[in-house]
C-alpha cells in the first residue's frame, strides 16, 4: 500500500474506524499534518475541497501560502475526485503543509463538512479549490471577527477572472449586498453572500451544509446560519480572486435555477406561513420559477424544438407578466423560423464575446 493510500483514523480529535461511514482517509507522508503557527490568538483552519481541479490547485495553495498571516492549518479535501492521481501528483509539493483528506464523492457539501470536522483551528476559512485569495484575506477577515464579536461570520468582495463576460468585475458590482444580512435579506437578495467566508469554528460545525444538496448549498446554509440567530457580516474589500470555469457546474444555469429553485421551496418549512420570510420565499420561488422555464424553452429553441420551447415559456408567462415574453410566445406560433434564428445569431455573438473577455 503506498502513502497516498494509507488510511489514519483520527479526524478533528474524534477516533473513527475504518467501518464506520462516511469513509475518509487523511493520509500523510513525512510530517504532513504539521500545523503552521500563526502570530496572535486566532488559529485559522483552511478548508479546499478538491474536484477536478488539479490545473489550478497549486496556484490556490501558493496562494494561501502567501498571506501576510500565515494559516493554522490547511486542510484539501479530495472528494472522490476522477482526477486523483494528477491532483496528488500536483500537491506533492505541498504534502509538509497540508492536512490532505480522501474520501469518497460526496459533492460540494460533504467535503466541507468532512473539513469542518477535521479542523482543529478556532476560525474556519472556506476556499475553493480554483479561487485565488489576495495576501491580506486572513489577516482583514480575522481583524473584522475580533473587532466585531457580534458577528460570526464575514464575507468579503471578490473578483471575476477565467470563462466569464463578467472579467474583471467586481462580485458586489453584480451580487450587491446591501443593509445587515438577515435571513430575509438573503432570500431577497438584498445580500449575496460571497462563498469564500471566514467563520468562527464553532458556529459553522453547528450548522454545517446540507450533504442533500448537490449546488447553491452555500445559500441554503447562509439562510440556515443566520435563522438560528448567528450574525453574518461583511465589507467591500476585494479579497477572493473568484475563477469561473466553463465546465464548473456554476456554469450551468439550467442546472443553477434547479437547485435554487429546491433550496427555497426547501427552506419554506423554517417559517409559519404569514411570516415576512415566508411572502418573500414565495415571491423568490415565482420568480425563480419563471427563470428556470425561460431557461429550458431558450434550450429548447436552440435545439430547434418549438413547440416545446412554446410551452415553456408560456409556463414562464404564469408566474412572469411580460410583454417580451407574450410577443416571444407569439412571433414563435407565427413565424418561428425568424425566431430561431435570431436565436442562433445571438449564441454565435455571445460567444466571439466570451472569447475576446477570457485571453
Amino acid at each position: 500500500m503506498s502513502s497516498l493510500q494509507m488510511p489514519f483514523a483520527r479526524i478533528g480529535g474524534l477516533e473513527r474506524t475504518r467501518a464506520s461511514p462516511p469513509r475518509v482517509e487523511i493520509v500523510k507522508e513525512s510530517s504532513i499534518g504539521q500545523v503552521i503557527e500563526a502570530p496572535g490568538s486566532d488559529r485559522v483552519s483552511v478548508i479546499i475541497p478538491a474536484y477536478n481541479v488539479a490545473p489550478y490547485i497549486a496556484e490556490t495553495l501558493n496562494s494561501v501560502f502567501a498571506q501576510t498571516k500565515s494559516a493554522f492549518e490547511v486542510i484539501v479535501i479530495n472528494d472522490g475526485s476522477p482526477d486523483s492521481e494528477e491532483l496528488e501528483e500536483v500537491l506533492r509539493p505541498f504534502r509538509d503543509r497540508i492536512v490532505y483528506v480522501k474520501q469518497e464523492n460526496r459533492g460540494l457539501s460533504g467535503a466541507r463538512n468532512t473539513g469542518i470536522r477535521a479542523a482543529t483551528g478556532d476560525l474556519i476559512a472556506l476556499l475553493d479549490g480554483d479561487d485565488l485569495w489576495m495576501p491580506e484575506y486572513i489577516e482583514t477577515q480575522t481583524q473584522f471577527l475580533r473587532n466585531h464579536p457580534e458577528y460570526d461570520l464575514v464575507y468579503c468582495n471578490a473578483l471575476f477572472f477565467g470563462d466569464s463576460i463578467y472579467e474583471g468585475r467586481q462580485f458586489m458590482s453584480i451580487c450587491p449586498s446591501a443593509g445587515e444580512a438577515t435571513p430575509a435579506a438573503i432570500i431577497s437578495r438584498n445580500c449575496c453572500v460571497f462563498v469564500s467566508v471566514m467563520a468562527r469554528a464553532e458556529a459553522l460545525r453547528e450548522i454545517g451544509f446540507d450533504e442533500s444538496i448537490r449546488s447553491c448549498e452555500d445559500i441554503d446554509c447562509w439562510i440556515r446560519f443566520t435563522s438560528s440567530g448567528r450574525r453574518i457580516g461583511y465589507h467591500r474589500k476585494v479579497l477572493v480572486q473568484y475563477r469561473n470555469r466553463e465546465a464548473s457546474l456554476s456554469a450551468d444555469p439550467i442546472w443553477m435555477a434547479e437547485w435554487s429553485l429546491k433550496v427555497l421551496k426547501k427552506t419554506r418549512a423554517n417559517w409559519p406561513k404569514e411570516s415576512k420570510e415566508t411572502s418573500l420565499l414565495e415571491r423568490a420561488i415565482a420568480e425563480k420559477t419563471a427563470e428556470l422555464a425561460i431557461l429550458r424553452g431558450k434550450q429548447r429553441l436552440r435545439a430547434g424544438d418549438v413547440n416545446s420551447a412554446v410551452i415553456e415559456f408560456t409556463e414562464a408567462r404564469r408566474y412572469r407578466r411580460s410583454v417580451k415574453i407574450t410577443v416571444l410566445i407569439l412571433v414563435l406560433r407565427l413565424a418561428p423560423g425568424i425566431m430561431q434564428y435570431l436565436f442562433r445569431l445571438r449564441g454565435m455573438l455571445l460567444a466571439s464575446y466570451k472569447g475576446t473577455t477570457t485571453r
